[in-house]
């Protein structure tokens, strides 16, 4: 820029441009501190350096000076042109360009209903990615300043919010309501201006007290309404499933009650006589069991008969009646000295 500088004027001076001048203008720039902006920080550097010429060469205080090749400016206008095409171009200079942001290291921090929010910094053009614990997921988000910030949840439930500002050297602060029921409240501030140009990239959000800690555990109490929306159907599918399966099995159990009598046979004999003292009052069967009914002071035992030998059987006993899971050809009740014997009609 300096040399386009001094190429404009070269036609138009009849002195160089002095080197000693812009090396000043440079010690100059050095030494302003780097909070100004680049302008404020140019315009400082080039007043300071015509301060020097003012005070090293009093006698330059006239402008313009007549020559045969006309009306002309003396050095230190020249000077002064100078510097401010030099100012003039680097403060039209975009800003990132001489302030590059950074992003930090994930951070962690804890939100308390007693403290103060924690401050999140974001940068300009930037996206700053807010996540809630595990357990939760965003139900919605209130933000202070909605013209100047950008609050992004996305489409699908998650515990995700992304944060961008518009504007530089904006704050603003945004409310964060989980589905578990705890809120988070976070300070929002734009740093593209901040001496540190690193902005938060990704922060962790966590309960500091108690009860919300303890809401983690507990089931959510906001459903989102897609969520809800399948839960009903879901629960619409199983309710339906199971009224069909009940249908089905109580018309299976009327079916079978129906057709229950013609599977029983009564085609055992037995001698009443000696039954009647022990108390069996029946012996019948259907195609998997074998029933015996009695009115018994003590419980007999039952055996079964094969090749003339009593072995011992499988069979339950509930409030007067035997059921033996199989088909019983021959068999015996027996109580100390009583016995009655019983056989299928045909063996």
């Amino acid at each position: 820029m300096i040399l386009c500088g001094h190429s404009f004027f070269s036609n138009t001076l009849p002195v160089p441009l002095p080197p000693l001048c812009f090396q000043a203008f440079n010690a100059c720039l050095e030494t302003i501190p780097h909070w100004l902006s680049t302008s404020a920080r140019l315009v400082a550097a080039g007043f300071a350096v015509l301060l020097l010429v003012g005070f090293f060469q009093p006698t330059a205080v006239r402008f313009t000076k007549l020559t045969p090749r006309g009306l002309v400016m003396k050095a230190p206008l020249y000077l002064a042109a100078s510097l401010a095409f030099v100012a003039v171009s680097h403060a039209s200079e975009p800003a990132d360009a001489k302030h590059p942001l950074f992003p930090s290291a994930p951070r962690t921090v804890v939100v308390m209903d007693s403290e103060t929010p924690p401050v999140v910094r974001a940068g300009l053009l930037q996206s700053t990615l807010i996540l809630l614990p595990a357990e939760e997921k965003v139900a919605t988000v209130f933000g202070g300043d909605t013209s100047s910030w950008v609050f992004d949840g996305g489409h699908v439930a998650s515990r995700f919010i992304s944060i961008k500002p518009k504007i530089a050297g904006s704050s603003t602060d945004v409310h964060i309501v989980s589905d578990h029921g705890n809120e988070y409240t976070l300070q929002l501030r734009e740093i593209s201006t901040d001496p540190d140009a690193h902005f938060d990239s990704k922060v962790f959000v966590t309960p500091g007290d108690q009860a919300g800690k303890d809401k983690l555990a507990a089931m959510p109490v906001f459903v989102p309404a897609a969520e809800l929306d399948r839960a009903k159907r879901e629960a619409a599918e199983a309710t339906a499933k199971e009224t069909t399966e009940r249908k089905a099995a109580e018309s299976k159990a009327e079916a079978y009650r129906s057709q229950y009598p013609g599977q029983l046979h009564f085609d055992y004999t037995w001698d009443r006589k000696k039954a009647g003292t022990l108390g069996l009052q029946e012996v019948w069967r259907d195609d998997k069991f074998t029933y015996l009914r009695g009115k018994f002071q003590e419980t007999p035992v039952l055996y079964e008969l094969k090749d003339g030998k009593g072995s011992l059987i499988n069979w339950d006993y509930s409030d007067g009646l035997y059921t033996v899971p199989k088909t019983v050809l021959q068999g015996y009740l027996t109580i100390g000295k009583q016995r009655v014997d019983f056989r299928k009609e045909g063996n």
